[in-house]
């Protein structure tokens, strides 16, 4: 057994030759890296939260890799933003689906989080974390059961409506367990996979679940998901002001029918410094946090349309170049599994294009006179949708510079590491 000591004294060593720039941001393996590299301990001692001597180099790949500052930075921005507006911050978590992260956010003063599944509601209600909000409704025995269960647990826990019948199914479910529910009705802001239409219907709802003595009405939710992406700051806020037209009217509406409107939640990254002007009590961005690919072209209020500067990119995939033969492209582990895609970007070398050769097979290609990468480098990149590539590892690895800093876990995994 490697003794603590030994590992470190190794790790050290390696530090020292191991991170030899050779083009752009890639790094390159030194030639005793496989003698100098003790990774026997590595397992045990990220269970243990010792990262000293830990750099970039030790570890397995594909894998994803978190800028602490820049993430750091990132949640601080919306946190000072939202509050100089007056709008509240419940984020996503379905971009992270990690407890670190949301402490994080949660320090920094959000009201909340807001959840895609039950699973996730479940998990940071779990962890102690309050005002944990569902965007999908209860629909089917194991979602309503556990919405209920979850509601006596945690009477701070909310989720949303938009159909009588469900609203019937959840206000049966709550009365034979004694529970008393938290709802707000979802309305349509543009996207057709969920919502009740604005106005009148909006308003029914309302009033169904606040006649009940087991449901409470809480106000309204709109998703403006189109908004969110629209290329452009003044075409985006013009965008988000006419799809959430319909939930002010309903707030309106409902104002006047005597409704109590406690929320009004809805927003995203694209939206954060928008949103206060149209309505919503508080944002539900997510991606922020870390950024990806999909986002940098939203462009900001500076009107640079090639990176949306208001929020740095925090997370990249890191991926190793293991094998090259052919002129013009090399392979690297980053491949479908992986959920690699050709919109993703690499780090520092954007004159590379990335593909896929196979489940565990990725590809990096340029054109004739381009540097490009030899067999052994290490390369970050950029993942397209924060959503998607999250859900495929089971960690993240926390990085100042080089340096391994802290490990988090995603959607609470235990267990053997992915790779």
């Amino acid at each position: 057994m490697t003794t603590r000591r030994e590992f470190l004294s190794a790790s050290t060593g390696a530090a020292v030759g191991l991170f030899a720039i050779s083009r752009g941001h890639a790094t390159t393996m030194s030639k005793n890296c496989l003698a100098d590299c003790s990774i026997t301990e590595f397992e045990s001692r990220i269970a243990q939260g010792d990262f000293r001597g830990m750099t970039k180099d030790m570890l397995p790949t594909p894998c994803i890799v978190v800028d602490l500052d820049m993430f750091k930075a990132n949640v601080q921005h919306v946190a000072d933003t939202a509050k100089a507006n007056g709008i509240h911050v419940r984020p996503h978590v379905k971009i992270h689906k990690s407890v670190d992260v949301a402490k994080y956010q949660m320090a920094a003063g959000a009201v909340g989080l807001t959840c895609a599944t039950i699973a996730e509601a479940e998990l940071f209600s779990a962890a102690g974390i309050q005002g944990v909000l569902w965007t999908k409704q209860p629909v089917g025995i194991n979602n309503t059961q556990r919405a209920i269960a979850l509601s006596k647990k945690d009477p701070t826990f909310m989720f949303v409506a938009d159909d009588p019948q469900v609203v019937d199914w959840v206000e049966e479910a709550a009365e034979a367990h004694k529970a008393k529910v938290r709802i707000a009705v979802s309305v349509y802001a543009g996207m057709a996979r969920q919502g009740i239409d604005c106005g009148q219907p909006a308003v029914d709802l309302a009033k169904k679940i606040d006649s009940s003595k087991h449901m409470q009405f809480e106000g309204f939710m709109a998703y403006s998901g189109a908004a969110a992406h629209t290329k452009g700051f003044e075409n985006r806020k013009q965008k988000s002001m006419e799809v959430l037209a319909g939930v002010r009217e309903s707030k309106d509406q409902a104002l006047k029918a005597g409704l109590p409107v406690n929320i009004m939640s809805g927003g995203s990254t694209g939206t954060y410094n928008i949103d206060h002007e149209t309505g919503l009590s508080e944002l539900e961005c997510g991606s922020y946090v870390f950024m990806d690919t999909e986002y940098f072209i939203v462009g900001g209020q500076d009107g640079d349309m090639k990176r949306y500067n208001d929020f740095k990119p925090a997370l990249t995939i890191l991926t190793t170049v293991d094998s090259e033969h052919h002129p013009n492209i090399i392979t690297t582990d980053y491949g479908a599994k992986a959920l690699a895609k050709a919109t993703d970007q690499v780090k520092d070398m954007p004159w590379l294009t990335v593909g896929v050769q196979g489940a565990e097979y990725g590809a990096l290609k340029w054109n004739d006179g381009d540097k490009f990468p030899k067999l052994g480098d290490r390369l970050e990149i950029y993942c397209t949708n924060l959503d998607q590539s999250t859900n495929a590892f089971d960690r993240y690895y926390v990085a100042q510079n080089d340096k391994i800093v802290d490990v988090w876990p995603i959607m609470g995994r235990a267990g053997a590491a992915q790779r």
